[in-house]
């Protein structure tokens, strides 16, 4: 993480600046880690916040619609935001056993086994969504508005830079067409980004970010566990405060789940703050949400027990997933995401088949790990 020399030390006592009230980081912005990743980041330069797993799954990750989140807020009943919609590989590659975790792809087999199959092993194309798409047009506007001089960041300059971000990202994902097709007259599309609009205004309610420098924008962090998977993932914003305090920041288009499911909406800060520690032996003062369709800011302050609470279930999961793999066994787990699933018709549960499996397949051992369980803290 090309923050300052203080980001490696550990955080001191004291908190992170209030962002309405004090800059939060001495650092000057770096070149967007997105352009440099384009092979591995959504949206070829204009990203969301979460990394795919490299060319190991050709996935396209957007922060806004974590599978987590959107079962923690399907649970509450409150709307959720489409989960990572990915493209189909312009040339089909070899299937491969996976050799790494994006907070997505964890969040895939929690949800159903069977669909991580289809996302990572199958490598089945999906239709892009309005939702994944205005939320990654809206992360490309968030990040390139921090390219303008501090006193230039502003909501009408934030809003002209929509137009724009949308005709890049269009050029980047040429499947995006589709998704405005049936729109001669250009109304929908009109109305959509004009919604994107609202939700980049509405972070001005949330955030200043004339009194914001972040350390880094759209940062690819990773990092390998000595006895898992390799970690993978693409954090908004990075700010490094004057005392040396890291805060990771995810914006999130959709709504705040209610309270009683706040631990699984954090479930993807908590794997990228795991991350950072691992790389940098620092543990981020703080954990902020930014929740732009309900214009609410949440925060979790970790502690060192955090992590490592995090590290053993993921390790549990990563045996799960090894398990499946080698074994064949992706188990359908039927809930009310499937209504959202584009593989229905390759689903047991709707009377699909799944393709051939396509790895070397072993005999499956009793006492196995349970599929999409995380373990014991």
């Amino acid at each position: 993480m090309a923050a300052s020399a203080a980001a490696t030390e550990a955080p001191a006592p004291a908190a992170v600046p209030n962002p309405s009230s004090a800059p939060d980081a001495t650092v000057a912005p770096s070149p967007s880690a997105t352009e440099a990743t384009t092979a591995t980041a959504t949206g070829t330069g204009t990203g969301t916040g979460e990394a795919a797993e490299g060319t190991e799954t050709g996935e396209t990750a957007d922060s806004a619609g974590s599978a987590a989140t959107a079962a923690a807020g399907a649970a509450a009943g409150a709307p959720t935001e489409a989960t990572p919609v990915p493209t189909a590989p312009s040339v089909p590659r070899p299937a491969a056993a996976p050799t790494s975790l994006s907070p997505s792809r964890a969040g895939d087999f929690m949800q159903c086994p069977l669909l991580y199959r289809f996302r990572v092993i199958d490598r089945l194309p999906e239709k892009p969504s309005e939702a994944a798409t205005r939320g990654t047009l809206v992360h490309a506007v968030l990040e390139r508005l921090f390219d303008a001089p501090a006193g230039e960041r502003t909501a009408p300059r934030a809003r002209a830079l929509v137009p724009g971000q949308w005709d890049r990202l269009r050029e980047s994902r040429p499947e995006l067409a589709e998704l405005f097709a049936d729109d001669p007259d250009g109304q929908r599309l009109a109305r959509w980004l004009g919604e994107a609009e609202r939700l980049v205004e509405r972070w001005f309610t949330l955030e200043d970010p004339t009194r914001l420098e972040p350390a880094e924008r759209e940062l690819f962090v990773e990092a390998e566990l000595e006895s898992g998977p390799r970690l993978r993932g693409i954090i908004d914003r990075v700010d490094v405060a004057p005392t040396g305090e890291v805060r990771i920041v995810d914006y999130k288009t959709g709504k705040a789940p209610r309270p009683e499911y706040a631990e699984g909406a954090l479930f993807q800060m908590k794997f990228y703050a795991l991350v950072v520690w691992r790389l940098k032996g620092v543990v981020p003062r703080r954990l902020q949400l930014v929740y732009l369709g309900s214009g609410e800011v949440r925060t979790y302050d970790p502690v060192l027990a955090d992590l490592e609470r995090v590290e053993r279930r993921l390790r549990a999961l990563w045996d799960a997933i090894c398990e499946a793999t080698e074994s064949g066994e992706w188990r359908p787990r039927p809930t009310k995401l499937c209504g959202w699933c584009d593989h229905q018709a390759h689903c047991p549960e709707f009377g699909g088949t799944p393709p051939p499996y396509p790895l070397p397949v072993r005999a499956r051992e009793s006492g196995g790990v349970p599929q999409g369980r995380m373990g014991a803290d």
